[in-house]
C-alpha cells in the first residue's frame, strides 16, 4: 500500500513540475572565487520503484521531478534501500579551459554511474580521480553540457540525496565540514570515548594483574563500545560506501558482540555458575538468541534483496538488546544480591535512554543539538552502565577485603590457638614435673633433713651442759635448709599459683620470723584480693625480695613493729614494708648494697617495681601493674 501511493506521488509531481524542470537554465561554473555549487534547485529525480529502467537510454524517457520538491530526501526511507535513483542536471562552462569538478550526491550511496548526453546518446563519465563517496567530472570550455548520474543506496536509515559541485582545491574542507557540522556531538563522542579508555585501561590492568575473567570480558564490552562511538564522532556524515556498510551493518553487529561480551561479563562478575543456575541458564540463552539474529540479519543483509527483512531483523535485534537490559531492571529488583541491584541500576538508566535513542531514530528530520541526537542517549547509557560498573567493584572488592581480612584473622587465632595449645601442653608437662620434683622433696629430702635435726637435738640433751658448737651448727643449718627447702617446696607446687596464696604465705611466714626476732607485726590486706595466677617463679622473686627485706630490718634497723600492707593502686598492686626503725642510711649503703640490688632485679625481672625511701624508719615499696582492674 505504501509502495502504490509513492508511486501515485511520484506520478502527480512530474506532472506538475516537468515544465519547471525542462525550463530551467543550467547553472554556469566558471573560474571565479565559488568553490561550491548548488544544484538541487536545477536537478530533476527520478526514483525507479517500479523497475522501469533495464539500460541507461531508458532514464531519457522517464518523467523527472525537481529534487527540492521531494520532501524525504534529507533522510530516505529504509524500504528505497534498493531502488535505483537518477539524477538529471546541465553545467554550462564558459571559459576557455577544462573545468575539473566533483559531483556530490549526498551520504552514503553503494553504486554510481555518472553519464553524459551528446548527439550519440549517453556516455559512460570517466571518473579520473576516484574519491569516495564523489563522482569526477570535466566539462570541455564552452560546452553546455547535460548529465544523468544513476545510483544505489546502502541499507541504512542515515541516506540523504543531494547535488552540490565541489572544486578539487575545496574538497578536503567540504569533507571536513560535513564530518562537523555537530561540533558539540563530536566532543561528547570523544569525551565518551576517552571514559572508555580509561575503562579499558583499568579493566586491562586488573585483568593482567588478578586474571579474574570479568576484568577480560568488560575490556572487550568496552573495546567494542569504543568502536561505534569513536565512528560516528569521528566519520558520521563522511561520504562514502565504506562509511555507509558501517552505519548500516557493522555497527550494530558490534553493538551486538559488545552486548554478548556483556551478558558474559555479568556471568563472572556474579558467578552465576555456582550462586545461580536459574540465572546463568538464562544469560546463556540470550547469548545464543543475540547470535542466531545476528547471523540472519548478515546472511538477509548480505544475500538477500529483502530490505523489509533487513529493516525487521535490525528492529528485532534493538528490541533484544533493549529486553534484555529490562531482564537485568526486572532481576534486579527481585534479586537481593547487591552486585544485581547496581547491574539493574545501571541498566536502568541504560534503557530508559534506549527508548529515547529509538524514540528519535523514528523522527523524519535529524538535529544537529546535542540533545536531539540519538547516539548521545547511547552514550550516556554506557556511561551510566559503567559507572555502576564501576560502584558494583567496589563494593565486590570491599566484601572480599573483609572476607579476606576474616579469613585472615581466624587464620591467625587459630595459629594463636593452636600455639596456645602446645605452650599449655608444655607448661602443664613442666608444672607436672615440678609437682612431681616437689613431692619428691617432700618426702625424700625433707624426711631426711627432720632426721638430721632431730638427731642433732638429741644430741644436745644428752651432753648437758657442755655444748658442742658443731652439733648447734648442725642443728641451725638443718633447720634453716628444711625452711629454705619447705619455700622452695612451695614455689613448685602449681596449687599454689594464686595471688591470695602467695600474700597468705608471705604472712605467715612474716609473722613466725618476726616473733622469734621480738618484733610485732601487722598485716593489711585488701577485703577482695584479684584472681591472678602467679607462676612459682614470680612467687619466689617476691617472696625472696620479701624474706631479705625482713632480714634487713632484723639485722640493722633496730624497729620494734613493721607493718606490711597490700595496696590498690590505680593501674595495679603495690606491697609495702614499713619498720619503726632508724631508717635507712644511704651513706652506709655498702653493708647490704648488694641485697638491694638483688631486690631491685628481681622486681624487674618480671616488670616490677622496687624503691627504699626514709619515712619514720625504712619504707619499701614494691608494684606490680596488672591489666585486671575489676577489684580496684
Amino acid at each position: 500500500m505504501k509502495t502504490f501511493f509513492f508511486t501515485v506521488w511520484l506520478i502527480c509531481s512530474a506532472i506538475l513540475a516537468r515544465a519547471q524542470y525542462a525550463t530551467g537554465d543550467p547553472p554556469i561554473v566558471s573560474n571565479n572565487k565559488q568553490l561550491v555549487f548548488d544544484l538541487e534547485p536545477d536537478t530533476g529525480l527520478y526514483i525507479d520503484s517500479m523497475g522501469r529502467v533495464s539500460k541507461p537510454e531508458d532514464i531519457l524517457s522517464q518523467d523527472f521531478v525537481p529534487m527540492a520538491s521531494v520532501p524525504f530526501r534529507k533522510k530516505i526511507p529504509r524500504r528505497l534501500s534498493e531502488v535505483s535513483f537518477y539524477y538529471r542536471f546541465r553545467i554550462q562552462n564558459p571559459d576557455t579551459g577544462m573545468a575539473r569538478l566533483y559531483l556530490y550526491p549526498g551520504m552514503y550511496h553503494s553504486d554510481m554511474d555518472l553519464f553524459y548526453l551528446n548527439d550519440t546518446g549517453l556516455v559512460r563519465e570517466k571518473d579520473l580521480k576516484p574519491r569516495e563517496g564523489f563522482v569526477s567530472l570535466q566539462i570541455p570550455s564552452g560546452m553546455n553540457r547535460e548529465y544523468v548520474l544513476c545510483l544505489t543506496l546502502t541499507r541504512s536509515d542515515n541516506n540523504t540525496l543531494s547535488a552540490r559541485l565541489i572544486r578539487p582545491s575545496y574538497l578536503d574542507d567540504y569533507v571536513r565540514q560535513l564530518t562537523t557540522y555537530a561540533y558539540n556531538r563530536k566532543v561528547v563522542g570523544f569525551v565518551t570515548c576517552g571514559v572508555l579508555i580509561m575503562m579499558l585501561a583499568f579493566c586491562i590492568l586488573n585483568y593482567v594483574s588478578s586474571r579474574k575473567p570479568e576484568y577480560f570480558y568488560n575490556a572487550l564490552f568496552s573495546i567494542f563500545m569504543f568502536m561505534i562511538i569513536f565512528a560516528y564522532a569521528q566519520y558520521y556524515n563522511k561520504p562514502g560506501r565504506t562509511f555507509g556498510e558501517f552505519f548500516g551493518y557493522w555497527w550494530l553487529i558490534l553493538l551486538h558482540i559488545g552486548y554478548m561480551c556483556y551478558i558474559q561479563f555479568s556471568r563472572k562478575f556474579l558467578d552465576t555458575t555456582n550462586k545461580d543456575k536459574t540465572i546463568d541458564r538464562l544469560f546463556r540463552f540470550e547469548i545464543a538468541a543475540l547470535l542466531v539474529l545476528m547471523l540472519a540479519y548478515s546472511f538477509v543483509h548480505f544475500f538477500t534483496k529483502e530490505v523489509k527483512w533487513d529493516y525487521y531483523l535490525e528492529t528485532i535485534m534493538k528490541i533484544t538488546v533493549v529486553g534484555i537490559s529490562i531482564i537485568y531492571v526486572i532481576m534486579g529488583l527481585k534479586n537481593k544480591d547487591r552486585l544485581m541491584n547496581y547491574l539493574a541500576i545501571g541498566s536502568a538508566f541504560n534503557v530508559a535512554f534506549a527508548f529515547i535513542a529509538l524514540w528519535l531514530q523514528t523522527q523524519s528530520t535529524s538535529s544537529t543539538r546535542v540533545l536531539g541526537s540519538s547516539i548521545f542517549y547511547f552514550e550516556l547509557g554506557i556511561i551510566f552502565s559503567q559507572f555502576f560498573f564501576l560502584l558494583g567493584l567496589t563494593y565486590k572488592n570491599r566484601v572480599a577485603l573483609i572476607d579476606e581480612i576474616k579469613y585472615k584473622e581466624a587464620l591467625r587465632l587459630n595459629q594463636e590457638k593452636a600455639a596456645y595449645e602446645q605452650q599449655l601442653a608444655i607448661y602443664k608437662a613442666q608444672q607436672s614435673e615440678r609437682n612431681r620434683i616437689s613431692a619428691d622433696m617432700h618426702d625424700d629430702l625433707g624426711a631426711g633433713m627432720t632426721t638430721i635435726r632431730l638427731y642433732s637435738e638429741l644430741a644436745k640433751k644428752k651432753i648437758g651442759d657442755q655444748p658442742i658448737p658443731e652439733i648447734e651448727k648442725i642443728s641451725n643449718a638443718a633447720n634453716e635448709l628444711l625452711v629454705k627447702m619447705n619455700g622452695i617446696i612451695w614455689s613448685m607446687t602449681d596449687s599454689n599459683d594464686s595471688l591470695d596464696n602467695a600474700i597468705a604465705y608471705i604472712r605467715s611466714y612474716a609473722l613466725e620470723y618476726l616473733e622469734h626476732a621480738g618484733i610485732r607485726c601487722f598485716v593489711q590486706i585488701p577485703d577482695r584480693l584479684p584472681r591472678f595466677v602467679l607462676n612459682g617463679e614470680l612467687r619466689r622473686n617476691i617472696f625472696l625480695v620479701v624474706k631479705e627485706a625482713l632480714n634487713n630490718i632484723v639485722k640493722h634497723s633496730g624497729a620494734t613493729e613493721v607493718h606490711i600492707s597490700l595496696n590498690k593502686e590505680p593501674l595495679g598492686l603495690s606491697l609495702t614494708i614499713q619498720d619503726n626503725g632508724k631508717g635507712f642510711d644511704g651513706q652506709n649503703i655498702r653493708r647490704f648494697g648488694n641485697g638491694l640490688q638483688n631486690m631491685k632485679k628481681r622486681m624487674e625481672e618480671f616488670g616490677g617495681e622496687f624503691s627504699i625511701s626514709n619515712q619514720n624508719g625504712t619504707l619499701i615499696r614494691l608494684y606490680k601493674q596488672t591489666r585486671d582492674q575489676s577489684f580496684l
